[in-house]
Parts: structure tokens; sequence; C-alpha cells
């Protein structure tokens, strides 16, 4: 299989920081693979900054406050939000509330990014997952 781009969802990046036994298989091999490009989205740092504001989050691994190090030194990408991507988010149907995860529907959509998740609500929004 040839190289992927994959957008990490919030809980994935967490994960992945923290080396958390959650992060399944699958998505650890394609985040660790040197091949591909791993977006992390600007609703990332701005969802885990929130968190850890209102005690929901230890900061993992002291990240926040150096977010823009932390993605160059583990070869991420951050994916800044646009326009088009607040348009879309704003206007997607359906139930889900949870604006940071409407925002990386919206990205993966929009950039044809598969989202590395183990949130089922994703594929409900015809967007491609890994886990």
């Amino acid at each position: 299989m040839g190289a992927l781009r994959l957008l990490l969802d919030t809980h994935a990046f967490i994960w992945w920081l923290d080396d958390d036994h959650r992060l399944s298989a699958t998505a650890r091999a394609g985040i660790a693979d040197t091949r591909n490009t791993i977006y992390v989205s600007s609703a990332t740092a701005w969802e885990m900054a929130t968190k850890v504001r209102l005690g929901k989050l230890k900061d993992p691994a002291g990240a926040v406050p150096r977010l823009g190090k932390v993605l160059a030194e583990r070869r991420m990408v951050e994916l800044p939000i646009t326009v088009a991507h607040a348009a879309l988010a704003g206007s997607l149907p359906g139930p889900h509330r949870d604006p940071f995860d409407r925002m990386l529907i919206a990205q993966g959509r929009i950039e044809d990014l598969p989202l590395v998740t183990n949130d089922a609500v994703f594929q409900r929004y015809d967007v491609p997952v890994v886990w």
C-alpha cells in the first residue's frame, strides 16, 4: 500500500502522545509509518487547550503550550481551519452537537482525509475512518 494522508481525531492524537494502549494497532501503525502524512487540526489544539483549562484533560506530555513544536518533533502537519471548513462544519445535518468533531468531519471531507478515530459518529457523516 502507498503513502496515506491521515487526520487524527483529538483522542487519537492524545493517545499517540501518551503511548496509550487504547490506540488500535491499525491506527498506531498508520501514524508511525514515515511514508504517511499525519495531520492534526487546529480544532484539536483548541479542544485540548479548552479541556485542559476546564480541568477535563490532563495535558499530555505538557503539549498544549508548545503544540507547534510537538507536531514538528513528531513529523505531523498542522491543518488550519479555513472558511470553507467552518461553513461546512456549521451546516452539517444531524444531531451531533460537538463543534470539534463537526470541524474534523468538515476538514476530512473537504481535504479528502480519512479520520483516525474510534468514534462511530464520524461514519454517519460520509468521511472515511481508520481504526
